[in-house]
């Protein structure tokens, strides 16, 4: 080996060890608290990114912070609708869901999805235990309202007592977003809405919802442009003024929604960067937007 190969791995290897050494505050910061994560995205469909971020939730995991896993899954739906003849339709956003669809969007959430990212978990060394909404009555659901959307769902309840005696045991729940209301019917809610509601049923130390989007950009068109931190009346304003528009106003919304609820912090963060979730929660600049009650709070 030359001397510039040995130095070369001496620096690797220091640079690693500062890398450690920055996370240990954020560690002792966040150890035994709860972490809800809303997996979706870009990080859901390639598999190098899927694999950074299975590998980031063991990690959580084995330093003791309690992470809580919600997923969606549109492609993988459309996919298997397009398999069964069966033509998507939107309206608002929002996947228009008849019954046959919902058969679909169940099938594929609970019995595929789910079980997928629950089998990359125990293989990267976790413990994790796939549920829906319907599991120990996790979730009860209610119809979101909107003319002509069909089965579109919105939270009724929470009930954590199946999740807190999971994470209670060293388990990864995982969990998808379809629930059913009281009479059994089964809805299929929006993924963010079940991470934000969830979140704030457990009182968790942070939301963090993975996308494709560097979080909120003062230009849309200009990553240069994303804005760090903001706390509740700034992220308000920012949709009331337009800055925040599209498909941003239901995730900012939703972080909004479980800070009222005691959230402690809200993350909208870039999942096509690997290894986002470490880099938000254990580095000292972060890379996505964080959402706070106000800014007179201790960040993190």
């Amino acid at each position: 080996m030359t001397v510039s190969e040995t130095e070369y791995i001496k620096q690797d290897a220091a640079s690693r060890v500062q890398v450690l050494s920055e996370a240990l505050p954020y560690i002792q910061q966040f150890i035994g608290r709860t972490i809800v994560v809303k997996y979706g995205g870009a990080a859901m469909k390639d598999s190098n990114l899927k694999d950074k971020v299975i590998r980031d939730i063991v990690f959580l995991s084995c330093v003791g912070l309690r992470p809580i896993l919600v997923h969606g899954g549109g492609p993988e739906i459309n996919s298997w609708l397009d398999k069964l003849g069966i033509e998507p339709q939107f309206r608002n956003g929002l996947r228009v869901t008849d019954a046959p669809t919902m058969d679909v969007v169940e099938m594929v959430l609970v019995g595929r999805v789910n079980k997928e990212i629950v089998a990359l978990i125990n293989q990267a060394g976790g413990s994790a235990v796939g549920l829906c909404g319907k599991d120990g009555n996790l979730i009860k659901a209610r119809p979101q309202g909107d003319e002509g959307i069909g089965f579109v769902g919105e939270v009724n309840n929470v009930n954590i007592k199946i999740l807190e005696t999971l994470v209670n045991n060293g388990y990864i729940p995982v969990v998808s977003s379809v629930a059913a209301d009281e009479i059994g019917q089964p809805y299929n809610i929006n993924a963010d809405t079940v991470a934000g509601e969830i979140a704030a049923a457990l009182g968790a130390e942070k939301l963090i919802l993975l996308t494709d989007t560097r979080g909120i950009l003062k230009d849309y068109k200009d990553p240069s442009t994303l804005i760090p931190q903001v706390d509740i009346q700034e992220a308000r304003e920012l949709i009331a003024t337009g800055v925040v528009s599209g498909g941003m106003i239901p995730k900012v919304n939703c972080c909004v929604r479980s800070l009222a609820q005691g959230v402690k912090a809200a993350h909208i963060i870039d999942g096509r960067i690997p290894h986002s979730l470490l880099l938000e929660i254990f580095t000292d600049v972060g890379i996505g937007t964080m959402i706070v009650g106000s800014h007179l709070q201790i960040t993190g």
